[in-house]
């Protein structure tokens, strides 16, 4: 898959901005605070619906605007689709595939695969086990609209547990009902998980001693309700919560579920996540990316666009070029501020753009 083009209009610094990208790698190269990483965020907005910088769409609008509009084409093996996204100061956003309004984002999921890396994204390793199940869940759910939907019963069902909880009127019998639908989407959703888990370990072990040289070897583990299959996960989370009601009583909220999973990375006998160095971390991270891109392949048959925002100015030479010479598998595009000869030299063939207050102009190299 390939993003063919993206047309900007009141997004953020941008007042109207059409970028036609080429299929291997891009690289987008300006002063800071020039509207880089603010067209990579529109990229993937397209492609999950969520901005990967905040969660308030009003945000994303040109400020003294009352509106912004983002339109994505893009390009597979199915042929051609168009994702446009209104935002509105007033009224919540909307999405059209195809010039077709969607009434649930689910819809959205897998029309557009695009993985977004930046320096930010080191809170994968180093931060709240939330900020790992999000990546979890935000692969999962562009790879299966069913597990969009199971994850949203799920969320639905745990908020009226807790209201219920809040309330004073948990008694045994309401408390059974609730728990037992919890304990079946979540085991659900803890088998998926898992099997994701497992899947991505072996790439990221591969990505990982690729970009260390092989001088390191990372391995992740998913750490969540024991099961060997759906049935007996389901059991066994049904158990906590039983085992766990006086205290949610007490606390008024569901103190046990897949809502606190995580995944533990480790580099040899390392717990990265907490005894790592910066280094590892960051190279921890982005393996995880690149093994997402490598399950997304597995499963479609296509790779998603790569997104790496001010990401070289991060890595050391050798991961510099390590990183470079993997991203020539995919079409890739890059942020950076400038670009050193022996990066430039490393590329290849990419198709370079200036990038200046919110103008992107397509750059004739020598």
């Amino acid at each position: 898959m390939i993003v063919l083009s993206a047309e900007l209009n009141d997004y953020r610094n941008y007042g109207q901005t059409r970028v036609e990208f080429g299929g291997g790698i891009n690289v987008l190269c300006g002063d800071n605070a020039q509207g880089k990483t603010n067209l990579l965020e529109a990229v993937y907005l397209c492609s999950v619906g969520r901005s990967p910088r905040t969660p308030r769409d009003k945000e994303l609008i040109k400020k003294g605007c009352e509106r912004g509009r983002i339109k994505l084409t893009q390009e597979d093996r199915g042929g051609s689709n168009t994702v446009e996204i209104l935002l509105d100061r007033v009224e919540n956003k909307r999405v059209a595939i195809n010039g077709m309004p969607i009434t649930r984002m689910g819809e959205l999921m897998g029309v557009v695969a695009a993985v977004y890396f930046s320096p930010d994204e080191m809170r994968i390793i180093k931060d709240a086990p939330g900020d790992r199940r999000r990546f979890m869940d935000i692969a999962l759910c562009r790879m299966s609209k069913a597990y969009f939907y199971l994850l949203g019963r799920y969320n639905k069902i745990l908020a009226q547990r807790n209201r219920l909880l809040k309330s004073g009127k948990a008694t045994d019998d309401v408390l059974d009902v609730w728990d037992a639908q919890l304990a079946s989407e979540g085991a659900k959703i803890a088998k998926t998980r898992r099997g994701y888990v497992e899947r991505l370990s072996k790439y990221a072990k591969e990505a990982h001693e690729f970009l260390s040289d092989g001088k390191e070897s990372l391995c992740l583990e998913y750490e969540g309700f024991e099961g060997n299959d759906a049935q007996e996960a389901e059991k066994n989370f049904a158990a906590e919560l039983k085992k766990n009601r006086e205290r949610d009583r007490q606390f008024c909220f569901t103190s046990c579920g897949v809502q606190k999973d995580d995944i533990a990375v480790k580099v040899g006998e390392v717990d990265v996540r907490a005894y790592g160095s910066q280094g590892q971390q960051r190279t921890a991270a982005l393996s995880l990316k690149l093994s997402e891109m490598e399950m997304h392949y597995a499963q479609s048959g296509e790779y998603p666009a790569l997104l790496l925002d001010d990401v070289l100015s991060e890595l050391d030479p050798c991961r510099q070029r390590k990183l470079i010479e993997r991203s020539k598998k995919y079409q890739t595009i890059i942020t950076c501020t400038h670009l050193p000869a022996e990066i430039e030299s490393a590329l290849g063939e990419y198709s370079l753009f200036s990038v200046k207050s919110g103008t992107v102009t397509t750059v004739d190299k020598p």
